[in-house]
């Protein structure tokens, strides 16, 4: 048993001392907010270490994702998936919008594209997908079908920093994509998020937005609201990205002694990662079957027995909560994959900072059920 608790995740933090300096110009120069120079120096870094050419800075990701779906005017229903955080859907639901859920495909535990058409109704204009655990979506199929229909697409991209497909960053697909930088995320700046914009003039829009509106000190253009990010966040952003190459190879090594060591192991199931070009290794979910000593819930309460504490992402399912389960498209028997996979995952602990003995722990207890 590990002597002290072992979380599903903890967050990567620099060196305290490094950070100082950023807070001393921040003092020197009074600017706290409202677009200042650290939050212009980390627009920009973000860019090029992402790849992409517009990106709008936010004070979380859940504040980015109401505004996305403002900034389309996305209005009647979206579908999208029951697996996720509860965000995705909450950000609907705070719109006047009403979600449609539509099953998972069972590998890659995404939107399922062979079910949208099914869901659409003329009262849909999107759809938003979440690339889950940082895998992407089958984002070729989504806009094939969003195409044919004249829909939106509004990626939920909260877990994939860094991920890339064949093309490039996974965050260039679809209308708009929006990150998280909450503190649990692999790059975080305490809270924070972003919206990915395709061009200058959506990246316009959307700063307006999020400043309540204004384009200058007496002219309102937008019923908007206060998403902006602080400096100090920003800088501490600025910071991190000095790290994160070093972060992600952490969390690379973590998920490869996690599958050499349990590839044998009966009843635990995970998934194998060959069709992602670059991934950023945000989650390690398994899957526990039938075939395994233990229920998932068993297995979950001897991790925390052992001072392990994991977690089951996602279960329930968000179709689940009261606020949902009314719906039609939240019945189980529309959701059997998505039923199934939430009834059985556990995400296992990775962080750059994971001991080598906890991880022995983990491994142990899971291999000698």
């Amino acid at each position: 048993m590990s002597d002290r608790p072992v979380y599903v995740t903890q967050p990567s933090l620099p060196p305290l001392d490094e950070f100082i300096p950023y807070l001393e110009s921040i003092w020197d120069s009074k600017r706290l907010t409202n677009a200042g120079p650290m939050h212009e120096q980390l627009e920009q870094a973000l860019s090029e270490y992402l790849g992409v050419e517009h990106i709008a800075l936010f004070n979380n990701g859940t504040i980015a994702l109401l505004t996305a779906l403002q900034a389309l005017r996305v209005t009647g229903e979206v579908i999208t998936t029951p697996y996720s955080f509860v965000a995705t859907a909450h950000s609907l639901l705070w719109n006047g919008i009403k979600p449609v859920f539509v099953d998972i495909d069972p590998h890659s535990f995404n939107l399922d594209p062979s079910k949208i058409e099914a869901a659409i109704t003329p009262e849909t204009t999107a759809i938003m997908p979440v690339h889950c655990y940082g895998r992407p979506c089958d984002v070729v199929a989504i806009q094939k079908i969003a195409d044919a229909y004249n829909l939106n697409v509004i990626y939920d991209a909260a877990h994939a920093f860094g991920v890339k497909d064949s093309g490039g960053s996974i965050l260039r697909h679809g209308d708009l994509s929006i990150l998280s930088f909450h503190a649990t995320k692999v790059f975080n700046t305490f809270e924070g998020g972003a919206i990915i914009c395709p061009d200058a003039k959506t990246k316009l829009h959307i700063d307006h937005l999020k400043n309540f509106g204004f384009v200058d000190e007496v002219t309102v253009v937008a019923p908007g609201i206060n998403g902006k990010m602080s400096e100090i966040n920003a800088a501490f952003g600025l910071l991190q990205l000095k790290y994160i190459d070093e972060a992600l190879a952490k969390r690379c090594e973590i998920d490869r002694i996690y599958r050499e060591s349990l590839k044998d192991v009966k009843g635990i199931t995970f998934y194998d990662g060959s069709d992602q070009v670059t991934a950023n290794y945000s989650y390690f979910p398994i899957l526990v079957e039938d075939e395994f000593p233990l229920s998932r819930d068993e297995l979950y309460n001897k991790l925390k027995d052992h001072n392990i504490y994991s977690r089951r992402y996602f279960y329930p399912l968000i179709s689940e909560f009261p606020m949902y389960r009314g719906m039609e498209s939240a019945r189980i028997s529309n959701l059997s994959v998505a039923n199934s996979v939430s009834n059985k995952v556990i995400c296992l602990p990775i962080y750059p900072l994971l001991d080598k003995k906890d991880m022995a722990n983990i491994i142990n207890v899971l291999r000698n059920s």
